[in-house]
């Protein structure tokens, strides 16, 4: 043992290499190197000793079996027989890791999932009642206004009504006049535009608080930019206002039997 360990220290000294270097180039550990230089490995595995012999052989560029069987002989020391035991294949058992850590906080990330669930349901409900809220609040705000405009399209009818009466009253006696006068007087500025028997003669804006007549031999076409800012005068009758305020009403056709709105 000692004469081989010797040979390899003086080999190595040869070639002017320390045993860092050695253990730099060989990644044999730096005890093991002064060991086996020293005898120093009897409580060593004659396998693991007989591959760091070898890597520690060729590095130095020397032929591993003529000092390798100089190392037998250490086997006396520690194996009965002198025998070299063959090397026990080492099974690995798979182990299932148990961290405690992880199934402490298992319960917890469960719970953490049904809050979330929990979490998710609560802002779709909220989100839902914030959208009735907002609805309804549309449908409130509009109810007055529609219940305002009710009023205004009852008396509109109420006028189509009774001017349609006046213009188809059965009972009321033909008119014996050989022309039609009509006086239109506003109470509004009224854009207004007015043909007699096919021809134009007023297209322009009556100013508020002025009259304007005019006559025809059968018939008057009046066309009203205000309904609710005019009064019409028929041969001296007067009639209720056509519409309502800044309402359009086109195509009123004036004869001697009446008043006919479209």
């Amino acid at each position: 043992m000692e004469f081989a360990g010797n040979r390899l220290k003086k080999i190595r000294l040869e070639k002017g290499l320390s045993l860092e270097e050695v253990q730099k180039k060989t990644k044999i550990h730096l005890d093991i190197l002064k060991a086996i230089e020293g005898d120093g490995l009897t409580n060593l595995s004659p396998v693991y000793l007989k591959s760091f012999l070898k890597i520690y052989c060729r590095f130095l560029g020397v032929e591993p079996k003529q000092y390798i069987p100089d190392y037998k002989e250490m086997q006396s020391k520690f194996e009965p027989g002198g025998k070299e035991k063959a090397p026990v294949e080492r099974k690995e058992i798979p182990v299932k890791m148990f961290d405690k850590t992880t199934a402490s906080l298992a319960p917890v990330a469960a719970g953490i999932g049904k809050y979330k669930k929990i979490f998710l349901i609560i802002i779709v409900a909220a989100v839902g009642l914030f959208l009735i809220f907002r609805l309804g609040r549309v449908v409130t705000r509009h109810r007055p206004s529609v219940a305002r405009e009710q009023p205004a399209v009852v008396s509109q009818k109420k006028k189509a009504a009774s001017l349609s009466a006046v213009a188809s009253n059965p009972n009321r006696p033909k008119s014996n006049l050989s022309e039609i006068t009509v006086t239109l007087s506003a109470k509004e500025n009224c854009l207004i535009t007015l043909r007699a028997d096919g021809r134009v003669l007023f297209r322009r804006v009556l100013e508020k608080g002025r009259s304007e007549t005019w006559q025809a031999k059968n018939r008057i076409d009046l066309y009203v930019g205000n309904a609710g800012g005019v009064e019409l005068i028929v041969n001296g009758q007067r009639f209720p206002p056509l519409g309502r305020r800044g309402q359009v009403v086109k195509d009123i056709v004036i004869t001697k039997e009446g008043l006919r709105i479209p």
